[in-house]
């Protein structure tokens, strides 16, 4: 059987879950670009890229080369990380584009002065807290909240990335545009991760005609080496290009997304898009032994729980502990059962809901939940803490740093892979499936609302060290986003790794109680684990992209620009 045949024979998954309560909805593990389930053991873990002007990674080689080569025609990192994002949307439209949403962090290195960007998508002026019938399970009949135009979240990537532009670049619209067009009208070559994520999302795609006409070749998936092509999006982009932030938000374009959205179902109005405003918001900051952690403010839970994970581990000398023992591994799952206890209860969106950020990252609160972690037994049943009481007063990434060290973090999505598989017709614009991330029963922090950004994990972060910078790095991959991140840094401050092999090595997660493992952690530590009461899932791959996949720049020792790319997906570094 050929392979066209297997792939147009794949059967979709359908997780049943239950309803618990506030922020234990359970969900299929696809939220917010979860990444892919395979990946094939035999990689290349070359990914990096060394260079002395100007470094991007991205999640696909041929983004991260049009970043550098805006940087190399004279364009400042804003300008470079403009791009890179456009053309992210292209050849990586499974992931993100435009019609989803992110977050934009920058930090200048002249000045130190730092601008977050959250142009996440919102929730429509007619959606209520009950817009969905729910199942026995809790979940929304006929998959309401992930397919189809009820699913679709009003659009944030063309004004965030647009205002970044405007504000913070040097370069024009058509500059920065161009190479998306190009990519989008002459085409790329298919990778086999890209050919493989068509193949098993061929259920959403072929639920709707015109994502079948753009994502489908002759019926069935695209197979690796082949030619992509999506004229309507280079044609759209080129209005764009022309036109700026009105040419999606008002007009024929505009009306073509609300009819669409209308007729699969959806509540999105005209009004709907032309009131979209991008939020300027100030970063979370914090300390993690020495360095300074410059991350995402809610709408993402991010930064606040990345900084309050790494507050947690600081009480622990984890050199000693070694890295990946049953020690080191046990202190992990352990501290991240307790801030995902405290995320369920309180992260929402803060224009919405009074979120306990200070006492969440503060350093005393992290002491206080250190003193619950036994070395000698797995916790069962975690509850949240009370951080009140210190109250004073996929997805994909992409990370651009400049030889003066400006520094750019972005994070951008469409949530499931194939969003919510509406393709607006004429335009090649894939709509997302962002009303999935909001809780989808009534009376929750984050509980739908009209105009409310959904709760999201993504963790664009800078680290800076003695008032110079560091690093830059990301991740897709849901709830998993926070734990690889704080995984990274750990590894470069805590074990000396430089950037690449901090990515390489295998990581781990804990959700619930749950400890999940890439496939190169050996028996003995596993039995170990067990012993102390932890159920583990050791995964059948050595490097499995559930675990995130991080694109990350960091100035090395020699005072060089090191990118490093994650091997679980097809990331890779460019630089000059």
């Amino acid at each position: 059987m050929s392979k066209r045949k297997l792939l147009s024979i794949i059967i979709l998954l359908v997780f049943v879950t239950t309803l618990v309560g506030c922020g234990n909805t359970a969900k299929p593990p696809v939220e917010e670009n979860k990444v892919e389930k395979k990946v094939e053991k035999s990689i290349d873990l070359n990914r990096d890229a060394i260079g002395e002007n100007g470094v991007v990674s991205a999640a696909k080689p041929e983004a991260s080369e049009v970043g550098v080569e805006i940087l190399k025609k004279g364009g400042n990192a804003i300008d470079a990380a403009v791009a890179t994002a456009f053309a992210i949307g292209v050849v990586e439209p499974n992931a993100s584009g435009l019609g989803g949403g992110g977050f934009m962090l920058i930090r200048y290195a002249d000045t130190g002065e730092e601008v977050f960007l959250d142009f996440r998508e919102v929730a429509p002026k007619n959606a209520t807290p009950g817009m969905y019938e729910l199942d026995e399970n809790g979940r929304p009949i006929n998959e309401a909240s992930t397919l189809g135009g009820k699913s679709v979240a009003v659009p944030g990537e063309i004004a965030g990335l647009l205002m970044a532009l405007e504000k913070y670049g040097t370069m024009t619209r058509e500059e920065v545009l161009q190479p998306a067009i190009d990519l989008a009208e002459n085409g790329f070559v298919v990778s086999k991760n890209f050919s493989r994520i068509m193949g098993e999302n061929i259920g959403r795609i072929n639920s709707f005609e015109a994502t079948k006409e753009i994502y489908l070749k002759n019926g069935l998936p695209y197979e690796e080496g082949d030619i992509f092509t999506n004229k309507d999006l280079a044609n759209t982009l080129k209005k764009i290009a022309k036109e700026g932030k009105d040419a999606f938000y008002k007009g024929e374009i505009a009306k073509a997304i609300v009819d669409e959205v209308q007729r699969t179902g959806g509540i999105m109005t005209l009004e709907d898009l032309e009131n979209y405003e991008v939020k300027v918001r100030k970063p979370v900051k914090g300390t993690y032994r020495g360095y300074e952690i410059v991350s995402v403010p809610p709408s993402s839970s991010g930064g606040t729980h990345l900084v309050q994970l790494l507050n947690i581990l600081e009480n622990f000398n984890l050199r000693d502990l070694g890295h990946n023992t049953t020690d080191s591994i046990h202190v992990w799952s352990e501290a991240i059962k307790l801030m995902f206890a405290d995320r369920d209860k309180y992260m929402a969106d803060t224009d919405f809901v009074d979120v306990p950020l200070t006492g969440l990252i503060s350093k005393d609160y992290a002491k206080e939940l250190y003193k619950k972690i036994d070395m000698n037994k797995s916790a069962q049943d975690v509850k949240a803490g009370n951080p009140y009481k210190y109250e004073s007063g996929s997805t994909t990434h992409f990370s651009v740093m400049d030889k003066e060290g400006n520094m750019v973090a972005v994070t951008q999505t469409i949530n499931y892979y194939f969003g919510s598989g509406v393709t607006v017709p004429g335009t090649g614009i894939l709509l997302n499936n962002q009303m999935d991330d909001f809780e989808v029963k009534p009376g929750c922090s984050n509980s739908i609302e009209p105009g409310k950004r959904p709760l999201s994990s993504m963790t664009p972060t800078l680290v800076i060290k003695d008032g110079k910078p560091f690093m830059t790095l990301g991740s897709p991959g849901a709830t998993r986003i926070i734990t690889t991140v704080a995984q990274v840094i750990s590894n470069i401050i805590d074990y000396d790794m430089d950037i690449q092999e901090a990515i390489n090595v295998p990581r781990m997660y804990d959700r619930r109680g749950e400890l999940k493992l890439e496939g190169r952690f050996d028996k003995k530590t596993v039995e170990e684990l067990e012993s102390r009461g932890h159920y583990v899932e050791v995964s059948d791959k050595d490097y499995d992209g559930d675990f995130g996949a991080v694109q990350g720049v960091m100035f090395d020792k020699s005072g060089k620009l090191h990118g490093g790319a994650d091997p679980r997906l097809d990331g890779k570094a460019a630089a000059y």
